[in-house]
């Protein structure tokens, strides 16, 4: 795993591929919406996760929700029709996700602890989102709270879990093409980053990435009965 330097400060640079970052996330949530597939007809798949973890890994927890705030934001004002509920559940959502993962991969900047704060940001957003969708959906829904706890366990557990799994595996499989095209593009300094991994790993990051990724898109295709 490709890491960018721990600074205190953010100097022009950082800024700007902060920036880019933002503008990448909101095209990727924007794509997202063209995947027609919802689960109980409001349950939606977003990838912009993916971009806010590397923003995340890249500069840390604080910067990640800093994006995540404003990407959601930006959602809410343009083409988002669940308006501040949706603006809040998004921001919770991916900060429960990135804020983790964040956090154990600067504590130890190396591809397994990486692996470990996705894992951990799996779990994690994955028990938050059971809880506020308990306290948010039927004040968002209309619904009674016990239609709500009857779909706990069957439809949230299940979506956010494979969610959250799909943006850790595509997280892994794109860092270091995003972090190397940021590094060409002079945003991001070569001695900010450590060596790569070695092509053994990286071809084995990059093909068990594809099957989780495959797998998990058969697993909704078929929860949803379009295969």
């Amino acid at each position: 795993m490709e890491t960018t330097a721990n600074k205190s400060k953010f100097g022009i640079k950082e800024i700007a591929c902060i920036g880019m970052l933002t503008a990448l996330a909101y095209a990727v949530m924007a794509l997202s919406k063209l995947i027609p597939i919802n689960i109980a007809g409001f349950l939606t798949f977003d990838l912009k996760d993916v971009i806010i973890a590397i923003c995340g890994f890249m500069f840390g927890p604080i910067p990640g929700v800093i994006v995540s705030v404003i990407v959601s934001l930006i959602e809410m004002i343009t083409i988002s029709s669940t308006g501040p509920i949706g603006m809040l559940m998004n921001i919770i959502s991916t900060c429960a996700f990135i804020v983790p993962a964040a956090i154990i991969y600067r504590s130890n900047r190396k591809f397994s602890r990486a692996l470990i704060g996705l894992v951990v940001g799996i779990f994690c957003m994955t028990a938050v989102m059971i809880l506020w969708n308990w306290l948010i959906t039927p004040l968002y829904m209309g619904v009674s709270r016990e239609e709500v706890v009857s779909m706990l366990l069957p439809v949230f557990l299940p979506f956010n879990l494979i969610k959250a799994a799909i943006n850790a595996a595509l997280t892994l499989l794109l860092y270091n093409p995003i972090v190397t095209a940021l590094r060409k593009a002079n945003l991001v300094a070569k001695s900010s980053s450590s060596a790569p991994k070695k092509k053994g790993l990286s071809i084995g990051v990059t093909l068990i990435s594809l099957f989780v990724v495959a797998s998990l898109v058969l697993v909704v295709l078929a929860w949803t009965e379009i295969i």
